[in-house]
């Protein structure tokens, strides 16, 4: 590989992680209610279509808040498929989802799974959607997690999830509390 071909493979390396950045940094601000992070990853001409909301960033950004705060005590927006179509500036995209939500009526959580389809384009060095199609190709209601309920009260010392910047995923440093250091539920479980 000379040093052209060498260039030109980092530079689209790099852009792909980017563009993948952007969808993490999609859910973390949707999941944290993070306004200012959800709507930087959106170009400012950007339209979303969310299939109940249709609109730009800005106006998307609060309905989205709003609707998960007004339904969710809390959710998670998660991404796991991704494909990335490079052409230039330009990219199209499409990301699979799986949304999980604790609401406050109804079935205690929700669950549900699709596609993101996405048009970003790299705009003075920073990529971001500019347009979003979101596809839902499924969802449903679970049963209860087989977990005794003294092992999902453990889950509690590793911090409280938060809907804001109290979140311990905004936690720096982060740190483990010494005292919890070996902790196992049930000690069984280990054989």
């Amino acid at each position: 590989m000379n040093q052209q071909q060498l260039v030109a493979t980092v530079t689209e390396l790099a852009d792909r992680q980017a563009i993948l950045d952007c969808m993490h940094l999609y859910c973390r601000g949707v999941d944290r209610l993070d306004r200012e992070l959800l709507v930087s990853v959106y170009h400012p001409d950007a339209i979303d279509d969310h299939g109940m909301f249709v609109g730009d960033r800005e106006a998307f950004a609060n309905w989205a808040i709003n609707h998960h705060t007004t339904y969710q005590h809390s959710t998670q927006h998660i991404v796991t498929n991704h494909t990335c179509e490079l052409d230039g500036d330009t990219a199209h995209t499409e990301t699979y989802w799986m949304f999980a939500a604790m609401n406050k009526h109804g079935a205690p959580l929700s669950l549900g799974g699709g596609r993101y389809i996405d048009r970003l384009e790299k705009r003075d060095g920073q990529w971001g959607i500019v347009t979003r199609k979101c596809l839902i190709d499924w969802s449903g209601a679970p049963g209860e997690v087989p977990m005794p309920r003294e092992a999902l009260d453990a889950f509690l010392g590793t911090g409280i999830p938060r809907r804001d910047k109290l979140d311990p995923s905004y936690e720096r440093p982060l740190a483990v509390d010494p005292k919890r250091i070996g902790l196992r539920f049930p000690d069984s479980i280990d054989g």
